[in-house]
């Protein structure tokens, strides 16, 4: 099958239909309390721990914080690569169907976190969950690709994807409002939130044109043809390098958020505040994260348009590094709570690596394997990323200190900038076919 060669559509000229703004909003609401979701964890890693391991038998010092925080990210990741499922699914039924069914998986076992008695028994939900987040990402990138306009198509995509991060400013937000004083489990409780967009996405939003055009063959499709087709000769190449510019970016998605919190609680109570004062300090943390990511979100595309794809990502690249080293690498050693802080919008507007995928993933894909090769790109990522994750925990565990171990995660974006050059360039090119 030839790639860069084949016929595509037409840029769009006609005005954002209703049905478009209704399966644009239903992914947006989605992602942004998938977002929610995500930033539970990290905002309540140092509560939850220290109630549930004692539970389980362990004793609740750093070290074993740290150990088990990070046992707990590496097997919500492996919950994550499972999901590449939904690209399959959603290639042969259809966007809406997966996506409705992703959403109620991450909400519900978001929820029954809350309940979780031990560490094994959070560990387990968070699992589940992630099956169910994984897909949201593949199957909201899809869909809003496919529906919008193509003169739009970009915006949206970067919008789409700043939900994720609004979604952590809600999270932060409510844990400093509500769910400092209510405890840990009413934050996994809110999980369910998610489950009232099902309703919304599956009576309001219509397949994409794109995909009813081409669903008579991937209805006659096996589970398996999907994936193999990614890795016939002319696909195979990129989805490959995919692969790993995503599991690249995912080493400072996690640096960046999953262990702000309990960093800043960490030089928080070194400096003698009390523990609410420390959790109210992480909040904001995450809040001022998250506000310059959703800027970072927004500018992505636009500044993508302009100078191209693999250009974008380079100086989100660089950025992570600055980003990782300074904060985790010097900042987190001078004991400064305002050093630390400055390098976070740094992390912020690098961390829209993402937003950029959202955009770009679509447009290295035909129609007919399109979610398939979203979700298996951001999946199987989350394998690779599970295993350092579990080594990051390990260094942590083992050094007593989160600073430097987390620091070490800028040596992939390193890697990454040599790699860019050998990813494809579509900058320009309409959606294909």
């Amino acid at each position: 099958m030839a790639i860069d060669s084949v016929a595509t559509d037409p840029p769009a000229v006609e005005n954002v239909s209703a049905n478009q703004l209704k399966g644009f909003f239903g992914a947006f609401g989605g992602w942004t309390l998938d977002g929610f979701d995500q930033s539970i964890f990290g905002l309540v890693l140092a509560p939850a721990m220290l109630e549930l391991l004692p539970k389980s038998g362990y004793i609740a010092d750093t070290g074993t914080i740290g150990y088990f925080g990070q046992l707990n990210v590496a097997i919500f990741l492996l919950g994550w690569g499972c999901s590449f499922v939904w690209g399959p699914i959603a290639d042969r039924t259809g966007r809406i169907p997966a996506l409705t069914y992703a959403i109620l998986v991450y909400a519900i076992f978001t929820s029954l976190a809350g309940f979780a008695q031990s560490i094994w028994q959070l560990a387990f939900c968070r699992f589940v969950a992630a099956i169910g987040i994984g897909g949201e990402w593949a199957m909201a990138g899809t869909l809003v690709s496919e529906l919008m306009p193509e003169r739009l198509r970009t915006k949206f995509g970067g919008v789409l994807h700043a939900g994720v991060y609004v979604g952590l400013l809600l999270g932060a937000l409510v844990n400093y409002t509500i769910g400092i004083d209510l405890g840990w489990r009413w934050m996994f409780y809110l999980g369910l939130l998610p489950a009232v967009f099902v309703v919304y996405i599956r009576w309001q939003t219509h397949e994409p044109r794109r995909w009813t055009d081409v669903s008579g063959k991937t209805k006659q499709m096996s589970f398996w043809q999907f994936i193999g087709i990614l890795f016939q000769p002319a696909y195979r190449q990129r989805t490959i390098i995919n692969v790993f510019l995503i599991f690249i970016a995912l080493t400072g998605f996690w640096a960046g958020s999953q262990y702000l919190g309990a960093t800043i609680v960490s030089l928080e109570m070194q400096q003698g505040a009390p523990r609410v004062t420390a959790l109210n300090t992480a909040s904001i943390a995450l809040a001022v994260l998250s506000f310059f990511t959703v800027i970072g979100c927004l500018l992505a595309p636009i500044v993508a348009d302009r100078i191209g794809r693999r250009t974008t990502l380079a100086i989100s690249f660089v950025l992570m590094i600055i980003g990782i080293v300074g904060a985790y690498g010097w900042a987190y050693y001078q004991n400064n709570i305002g050093y630390f802080f400055a390098f976070i919008p740094i992390l912020g507007l690098g961390g829209a690596d993402f937003a950029l995928f959202t955009v770009w993933l679509p447009e290295q894909y035909h129609t007919e394997v399109r979610a398939s090769a979203f979700a298996f790109c951001t999946t199987m990522s989350r394998f690779m990323a599970a295993i350092g994750t579990f080594i990051i925990g390990w260094g942590i565990s083992a050094a007593h200190t989160i600073g430097w171990p987390l620091a070490l995660t800028a040596v992939p974006f390193v890697i990454g900038l040599l790699l860019i050059p050998h990813s494809v360039e579509t900058t320009g090119n309409p959606l294909p076919k």
